[in-house]
């Protein structure tokens, strides 16, 4: 409606200015008419004036029928035009006698019978003293209703086109907005016990794009929320055990003195136990913080030649080491070495006597791998996805050192640490080989090359030599 009122204003604005500047270039027409006249005349009388205003009337030419001219000649009137509305002399003979009697150029609007009138009235002197006036006037009126009714016409046009508007704006917002209340009650009705609900995903604007962001949050909480319950009642059960022997065995003291060495031992053993779990634990936990590892330069085969030896007299076994990688590589050393340690250990419970364990290192496609082989009894299919999970432990293994399945758990969270992944491959019966992944970062490659130089020849004091099956390694560095 605002726009409406301010439209109908500027077109009552312009109507008045084109009616201004139509009256004003009359009367500067009829200026210059009677400059002519009145310079070659040297007498002034009734004839020259009427002279004068036959002149202009006779040329005059209005733009419209709203548009007359009036001559007054000493007070009276002395001719107008042909559409000069004859009420003005009868019913406003107070304003045609004021422009008669006027001495100085007067222009203005006037409201008379005929409508709202604008005007200009030029007097005409001869010898310094007004003998006539001419008065040009425009009546807008006509104009102005016309301007009224397109204005009544367009005020309910535009209240229906309004209307309409704002019903299809009422239907598309609630179309647009209702993933987005949907999304509100579904968030409002997800609890701890129940995240399966998901928005359903329609169209491909960013609507769409946020529901999909949405329902995948959701999908990550909902997997975070289910390994925080099965890792904490797997805890639960793990830690259930030792307590309630450690508890039978404290209780039963009293009644077994003579055994209390003995029950003193094996509760020490449980708590050992205990405390090597609540250890495994915190490290999972902190796998998950940006302060986890402590990056520094170290050499792949300073690293792979450092774990053979410290790995081949945990077990009777027949250890080999297979190769070693010869580039610099950013990493953790005390975890990654954690880390094989694990896998070494899971391969020691996974062989017997005289099978084979081997260790080794290289580098491919920008990789670094460290791996851990065995000819043990292999893992089957069904177990080598969950193998990984915490507390998780392979089905064909009995063995009495069967520990709390977090050994690989822990290797898969210093890898991916690492940003790098585990790689399994195993047959029944025939062994496995797993393998840490580590990309090689920029850093590694920029590390200078004499400085790496340097670590080698380092080298050759701190391991003078290397025997695996009756040869000696002590030249792979090279």
């Amino acid at each position: 409606m605002t726009s409406i009122l301010a439209t109908r204003y500027i077109f009552y604005e312009r109507i008045h200015a084109q009616s201004k500047a139509y009256v004003l270039r009359q009367v500067e027409e009829f200026r210059q008419l009677a400059s002519e006249q009145t310079s070659n005349s040297s007498r002034a009388n009734r004839e020259e004036i009427t002279n004068l205003f036959d002149a202009f009337l006779s040329k005059y030419k209005p733009l419209d029928s709203d548009d007359y001219a009036i001559a007054l000649v000493q007070g009276r009137v002395y001719q107008y035009t042909n559409l000069f509305p004859q009420t003005l002399l009868t019913q406003d003979a107070e304003l045609i006698q004021q422009w008669g009697q006027l001495t100085q150029f007067q222009q203005g609007v006037v409201s008379t019978s005929v409508g709202k009138l604008y005007y200009m009235a030029e007097p005409v002197k001869f010898d310094g003293r007004t003998q006539g006036v001419l008065a040009i006037v425009h009546c807008a009126d006509s104009i102005y209703q016309l301007v009224d009714g397109a204005i009544l016409l367009i005020v309910p046009a535009t209240l229906g086109v309004l209307g309409v508007a704002a019903a299809i704006a009422w239907a598309t917002a609630g179309r647009v907005l209702s993933p987005l209340q949907t999304l509100t009650e579904t968030a409002q009705s997800i609890t701890e016990s129940d995240m399966s609900q998901r928005i359903p995903v329609e169209g491909t604007d960013e609507i769409a794009k946020l529901t999909i962001t949405f329902n995948q949050m959701l999908d990550r909480l909902q997997f975070a929320f289910a390994s925080q319950r099965e890792f904490l009642k797997d805890a639960g059960h793990e830690l259930r055990t030792p307590i309630t022997v450690i508890w039978g065995y404290l209780e039963t003291l009293k009644y077994r003195p003579q055994h209390q060495e003995q029950t003193i031992l094996l509760a020490i053993d449980e708590l050992a136990r205990m405390s090597r779990l609540v250890n495994d634990l915190l490290l999972l936990a902190k796998a998950e913080h940006s302060d986890f590892l402590i990056l520094k330069p170290e050499e792949l085969d300073w690293l792979t030649e450092e774990l053979y030896l410290k790995v081949r007299s945990l077990a009777n076994r027949n250890w080999k080491l297979e190769s070693k990688g010869l580039t610099p590589i950013r990493l953790d050393r005390q975890r990654l070495t954690q880390a094989m340690m694990n896998l070494v250990q899971n391969a020691i419970r996974h062989t017997q006597e005289g099978d084979t364990i081997a260790i080794g290192s290289s580098v491919r496609e920008n990789q670094a791998r460290l791996w851990v082989s065995d000819t043990g009894e292999g893992i089957l299919p069904e177990d080598q996805q969950r193998i990984f999970e915490r507390f998780a432990r392979a089905t064909t293994c009995d063995c009495q050192f069967e520990g709390y399945g977090l050994g690989l758990s822990i290797v898969q969270a210093i890898a991916q640490a690492h940003g790098g992944r585990v790689e399994l491959f195993s047959q029944p019966r025939q062994g496995s080989t797993f393998t840490i992944v580590i990309p090689l970062s920029t850093q590694d490659s920029a590390i200078n090359e004499s400085d790496s130089h340097h670590r080698r020849q380092s080298s050759h004091h701190r391991f003078p030599e290397v025997w695996v099956s009756g040869t000696r390694l002590h030249d792979h560095r090279r």
